[in-house]
């Protein structure tokens, strides 16, 4: 497994993992982001990840993108 933060822009990546504090997980599945579930990475910025989840937009920093594993 990967952190998103590795994935190319246009890629779809499906979420294997979501690591960290359950404040953490709590928050990015409040998000859309849930194991299982295929999203598209929009844009990847050195780190900091644009991702299309379902049908909206998420741009998360390096930290958390980081918690996100493929």
């Amino acid at each position: 497994m990967m952190p998103i933060t590795m994935a190319a822009a246009g890629e779809q990546v499906e979420i294997k993992r979501i690591s960290g504090k359950d404040e953490t997980r709590r928050h990015l599945n409040e998000l859309g982001l849930v194991e299982g579930d295929t999203v598209n990475v929009i844009q990847n910025n050195g780190g900091n990840v644009i991702l299309h989840v379902k049908d909206g937009r998420i741009a998360l920093d390096e930290k958390l993108a980081m918690r996100i594993q493929f």
